[in-house]
C-alpha cells in the first residue's frame, strides 16, 4: 500500500530535498508541494493526503497553527531548523520531528514509523509487510517475514534474515517501533527477535534460525507469556 503524502514548506531549496527524498521511497506517493500555508491548508482539503510533511515556521500561518485549524488533519511528519518548537509539535501527536537539514536515514526512520501509523489507522487488520532500510548506499526493501532478529551493534544494528544481513546505521530502539509488536519482541537489550522464527526456548537462550540468542531475565517472563498465546 502507497501513502500519499503531501509537503508544504515557505523555502523552495527544502521542498526540493524532501521530494528527491520521496522520490526513493516506492512506499510515497507525492500529492504535490505549496510554499504557502494557506493554499497548502486549501491542497489538504481537496486532495486528503494520508501524511503531510509540514514545515513549523511559515509567515502568515504557522505549521502548528495550520494543524490546530484542521478538523480532520491528516498523519504529520513536522519539519523546522529550530528544535524549541518541537515540544508544541509532540503535543499536537506528531509522527516525528524531524530538524534541518534532514539526512535521508533520518527521514526514512520518521516514513517508517508513519507508514506503521497509517496502516494501523486506516487497515487495522493488515499490517507492514516491509522496512525500508538503508545500508551499504543502497535503499533495501526487506520482507519483515524475511527477517530472523537484530542485533544492537554500536551506533549500527546488524539485521540478520534468511538470506542477507543488513547493517544500516540506526538504533535498535528506534527499529523496535517501527516493527509490528505482534510480531517482533525485545528479548535482551541488544537483541529483538521475529517470534515466528523461534524454534525452541532453552534455559536462559532461544534458537532462532542457527543461532543462539541470550534471554536477558526482565525479558524472559514477558517472553514466555508471548509463546504461551502463540505471540
Amino acid at each position: 500500500m502507497r501513502i500519499s503524502c503531501y509537503i508544504i514548506d515557505d523555502e523552495p531549496p527544502a521542498i526540493k530535498v524532501l521530494e528527491h527524498y520521496i522520490s526513493q521511497c516506492p512506499q510515497l506517493h507525492l500529492m504535490g508541494s505549496a510554499t504557502d500555508a494557506i493554499q497548502g491548508m486549501q491542497a489538504i482539503q481537496e486532495k486528503g493526503p494520508q501524511l503531510l510533511l509540514l514545515d513549523i515556521n511559515m509567515p502568515k500561518l504557522s505549521g502548528i497553527s495550520l494543524l490546530k485549524a484542521l478538523s480532520h488533519p491528516p498523519a504529520a511528519i513536522l519539519t523546522t531548523a529550530y528544535p524549541e518548537y518541537a515540544l508544541d509539535g509532540f503535543e499536537l501527536e506528531a509522527i516525528d520531528y524531524l530538524l534541518k537539514p534532514i539526512a535521508f536515514e533520518r527521514f526514512l526512520r520518521a516514513v517508517n514509523k508513519a507508514r506503521k501509523f497509517i496502516l494501523a489507522q486506516e487497515t487495522p487488520d493488515e499490517a507492514p509487510s516491509f522496512l525500508l532500510l538503508q545500508a551499504d548506499r543502497r535503499l533495501h526493501r526487506v520482507p519483515l517475514n524475511d527477517i530472523l532478529y537484530l542485533q544492537a551493534y554500536g551506533d549500527y544494528v546488524k539485521v540478520h534474515t534468511t538470506g542477507q544481513l543488513y547493517v544500516p546505521k540506526t538504533t535498535l530502539n528506534q527499529l523496535e517501533e517501527e516493527l509490528p509488536a505482534d510480531a517482533f519482541f525485545r528479548i535482551h537489550r541488544s537483541f529483538l527477535i521475529s517470534l515466528s522464527r523461534i524454534k525452541y526456548l532453552e534455559g536462559n537462550f532461544v534458537v532462532v534460525g542457527e543461532e543462539k540468542i541470550p534471554v536477558g531475565r526482565s525479558y524472559r517472563a514477558e517472553l514466555l507469556r508471548r509463546l504461551q498465546e502463540g505471540g
